[in-house]
């Protein structure tokens, strides 16, 4: 008897059932006979080796810190991983977002449905890390499956912000800016959907990059949805953000994201160049958020003077679609990553690319857990299913279209300015919703830095 079993009478009912089908039980009798050559296919699969990239270097599953060694709950797991006794990160110490595979090191993407999981892979990015030197030291927790710009959604409590204990670190990326910003770690690796890396960043005071889609491979991470993933660097000093991006770019042949096939850079070699000429476009519509604070405002503007003072070119530029970005991101992020993430076990289908099946086969057990899942996951995945059922995908796939438009919008501004200045965030970090706080509250700490 093979591993892949044919379905009963009952089973296939069901399955005729739930795509429409009208079948008799002579009719469903006769596709069982005639599903024979597809069942002894699947098992000639399952006989075969998986093709997974292999493991480099020694490890060991590390320890959960507590207490002064977490003091704010920002680790998941320390571990040691060498890599390389030479290379462009040498002496540096990394912490991995714990939605990257580290293989033989638990990962639960921040969701206590996935806890007990351990990858048996590397991420692209992490074999890069050890080949080029670095060590890294542990896994860092994030939002529960990295849907919240707060940090307090992650099954293991709330990260704190080491600036200021009881204050929101940001996120999803909550770990990864606080182990940085706490001085624990060199650099920290995080992941941007909506904000991840960027709104963490600036809520702990460090350097955080998203880099330009594709150009840094996205195998052997958790995907939420293919055409918003991105991975990259989270530093406390630029030269080093610079460092670690020269590292991790670049195709690595597995990663249908990166279709353009963007090459690493020497980034650092721009370090100490002379700003004179430089061209920023200050983005009017960057300033307009409802919900802005004047300070924040007020500090990016003092920011835009400084450049100014040392011999760049600044002036203010409008994107006029600016203002809709919201509207387009909001539709691929809620029906994208329900259909993705949460209904296709992380990785769907329709794509080129490594599949974690280890990753895949643990997270399918969200189903029965659901109820554990956090809330800002919870709306995410209501609206995103609604707008499929009701809408058959209209709007996902209207934005996606509208997407097109406005990256030219973008890439017109940036023809005529080397950066584009804005607030990274609209409002400084917030303080951390209590133990029990009402939905509404602990939805507002998670969406609220979003520009409205």
């Amino acid at each position: 008897m093979g591993v892949v079993k044919k379905p009963t009478p009952a089973e296939l009912h069901g399955v005729a059932t739930a795509l429409g089908l009208n079948l008799t039980d002579a009719d469903i009798a006769s596709y069982l006979e005639l599903m024979t050559g597809a069942i002894d296919g699947y098992n000639l699969l399952a006989e075969m080796p998986n093709y997974l990239p292999a493991v480099k270097y020694p490890r060991t599953p590390g320890y959960f810190p507590e207490g002064e060694d977490n003091p704010n709950n920002a680790w998941y797991v320390k571990t040691t991983i060498k890599g390389a006794s030479t290379g462009k990160l040498a002496g540096k110490t990394v912490a991995v977002k714990d939605n990257v595979c580290v293989a033989g090191v638990p990962m639960m993407n921040g969701a206590s449905t996935l806890e007990g999981y351990v990858p048996d892979i590397d991420a692209t990015i992490v074999t890069r890390m050890l080949d080029a030197g670095a060590t890294i030291v542990g896994k860092v927790h994030c939002e529960c499956f990295c849907f919240s710009g707060g940090s307090h959604t992650g099954a293991y409590g709330p990260v704190h912000n080491p600036r200021k204990h009881g204050y929101s670190a940001g996120g999803s990326s909550s770990g990864s800016a606080a182990v940085v910003a706490n001085g624990e770690v060199d650099m920290a690796i995080g992941g941007d959907q909506g904000g991840s890396i960027r709104m963490p960043s600036s809520y702990c005071g460090i350097y955080g990059l998203k880099p330009t889609w594709g150009l840094v491979p996205y195998t052997g991470v958790m995907p939420i949805e293919l055409t918003l993933d991105h991975t990259g660097p989270m530093t406390a000093t630029v030269a080093d953000n610079a460092r670690l991006l020269e590292v991790i770019a670049g195709p690595d042949g597995m990663d249908p994201r990166q279709m353009h096939g963007r090459a690493a850079q020497p980034y650092t070699e721009a370090l100490g160049a002379k700003i004179d000429g430089l061209r920023i476009g200050v983005l009017k519509q960057g300033f307009e958020a409802p919900n802005a604070e004047a300070d924040v405002l007020a500090m990016v503007r003092k920011g835009a003077d400084a450049f100014r003072r040392i011999g760049a070119k600044v002036e203010d530029v409008s994107v006029p679609m600016h203002t809709t970005a919201m509207a387009i991101w909001s539709a691929i992020a809620h029906e994208g990553a329900t259909a993705q993430m949460m209904l296709g076990n992380g990785f769907g289908f329709n794509w080129k690319g490594l599949y974690v099946t280890s990753l895949l086969d643990a997270h399918a057990a969200w189903r029965q857990r659901a109820d554990e899942l956090s809330d800002t996951l919870k709306i995410t995945m209501l609206a995103g299913y609604y707008f499929i059922q009701k809408y058959r995908g209209h709007y996902y796939a209207k934005a996606q279209n509208l997407a097109r438009k406005l990256t030219a919008a973008y890439n017109d501004a940036l023809s005529r300015y080397d950066a584009l200045l804005m607030p990274t965030t609209p409002i400084k970090a917030t303080r951390l919703p209590e133990p029990g706080a009402p939905r509404a509250e602990v939805l507002a700490r998670g969406f609220e830095m979003l520009p409205r």
